[in-house]
């Protein structure tokens, strides 16, 4: 398993990530627990926030919280003097409750609630990226009614197809997402919305895909968002002060991905920006950008504790561990493919092939399908790598199974972010209904 930021195998031939051994994790949180490489996380911030420094633009890295959401987190993002994007109620919640400040909050979505837009628009958010017309209007409307004015940017869909999985890639034509620039709906957006009394349009945002590995499919999509903003200001008299190309940065999950450094995607970007920017005399906007799985995702580690084992001669060997699709279903949903290394006995040869499987009730709950480790044992600590984007996000209560702890790693300490779920917290919101039986509660 390829070693990601502070992580190291320590004297005793354990993991270690942030200074801390993580059997020693293990026995003071249990598993599964996510675990979270607080000084790599900044790092990632950083060297977002000093490329854009070096362009010399002005811009704004936002953190797309989508890819792990919580109140420590938004501490971090905050700290790092960055903008935060949020695409629901509950994250905009946990923002809030994070104190982080709503001027610098942008809010995604394709289906805004109206609760969702005045929920936004009382915390006077800095901007609201607007995915199509229903919603155009019904934010013009819920601003007028509290005598606001609220500041948009319009999402594009610019036609360009990055090399990813399908389910992830956004920027092409047939998406649900954004706006389309060729059968002329953005340009009739952009018509409406400057007619419109309680908007203030900023610019327009381009999203591509994610897990993109290189900066064509960006230079690209400012090729066309250059050509429509000059259009726009020649038929329409409009100027964007801000164009936000999205996110979608790759990382490194296993061997043969090939993600570039940070600095090498931020300066094709802003190359191309004051490029095209400059050929049109257009004023050169304020560039952002949504980073998520790349400022988080090589931060996170899941440690497991092996179960059961099953073998079957000549065709595999299926090691089952205490977790599964419920804190990780990104294997199920996308055929992600991770790496794992065992924890407690890290010096050793890894001479088994086996595939991890989950315990969910589910036969495509499945972790990783081949990976070479020591001949495994129960009680063992599985290590899977890579973690932090997308699995606490999106994980479940499939099967009633609780929630696994998050703590954050550094300098050898380790912090709880997220407790553990208690089953209290499984029926919490269960009710039942007075007209049935009542029965003994079983201890």
């Amino acid at each position: 398993m390829y070693l990601h930021g502070t992580s190291k195998i320590n004297d005793k031939g354990h993991l270690q990530i942030g200074g801390c051994d993580t059997a020693e994790l293990v026995e003071s949180f249990g598993t599964p627990l996510y675990v979270m490489d607080e000084d790599l996380i900044r790092q990632r911030c950083g060297e977002y926030v000093e490329a854009f420094r070096a362009s010399g633009l002005k811009f704004q890295v936002a953190y797309a919280s989508k890819a792990f959401c919580v109140m420590a987190m938004c501490r971090i993002v905050e700290e790092e003097g960055m903008s935060l994007d949020v695409v629901s109620d509950g994250e905009l919640y946990t923002a809030l409750q994070a104190g982080f400040p709503a001027e610098r909050i942008h809010f995604h979505g394709n289906n805004k609630s109206p609760h969702e837009i005045e929920m936004a628009i009382d915390a006077k958010i800095g901007c609201f990226v607007v995915d199509n017309m229903v919603e155009l209007h019904l934010l013009n409307a819920i601003a007028g009614e509290k005598r606001q004015k609220v500041k948009i940017l319009f999402r594009l869909t610019p036609g360009v197809e990055a090399h990813t999985h399908e389910y992830i890639s956004t920027g092409q034509i047939d998406s649900k997402f954004g706006l389309d620039l060729d059968n002329g709906s953005a340009y009739r957006a952009i018509q409406e919305a400057i007619q419109l009394p309680n908007i203030e349009l900023l610019g327009v945002h381009s999203h591509i895909g994610s897990q993109i590995f290189e900066v064509e499919g960006f230079q690209l999509a400012v090729d066309k968002v250059i050509a429509f903003a000059a259009k726009v200001r020649e038929e329409l008299d409009v100027v964007f002060s801000v164009v936000n190309l999205g996110g979608g940065f790759g990382i490194r999950y296993v061997d043969g991905d090939t993600p570039l450094p940070v600095s090498k995607y931020v300066e094709a970007i802003t190359q191309s920006i004051k490029t095209n920017f400059s050929k049109f005399n257009y004023p050169t906007p304020e560039i952002w950008v949504e980073p998520g799985r790349s400022i988080v995702g090589e931060a996170g580690t899941t440690l497991y504790t092996v179960g059961t084992y099953k073998d079957i001669p000549g065709v595999r060997k299926y090691v089952a561990v205490d977790g599964g699709m419920t804190d990780n279903p990104r294997q199920a949903l996308y055929e992600s493919r991770y790496e794992a290394m065992l924890a407690n006995r890290a010096t050793e040869a890894e001479d088994e092939l086996v595939s991890i499987a989950g315990k969910c009730c589910e036969s495509g709950d499945m972790l990783i399908w081949d990976v070479n480790l020591p001949k495994v044992n129960s009680g063992d600590i599985l290590a899977v790598s890579c973690t932090g984007a997308y699995n606490y996000a999106m994980a479940s209560n499939y099967n009633r199974i609780r929630r696994p702890a998050v703590v954050f790693v550094k300098d050898g300490q380790a912090d709880v972010v997220v407790q553990r779920e208690s089953y209290d917290n499984i029926v919490g919101n269960d009710v039942i209904p007075a007209r049935m039986k009542q029965v003994t509660k079983m201890v």
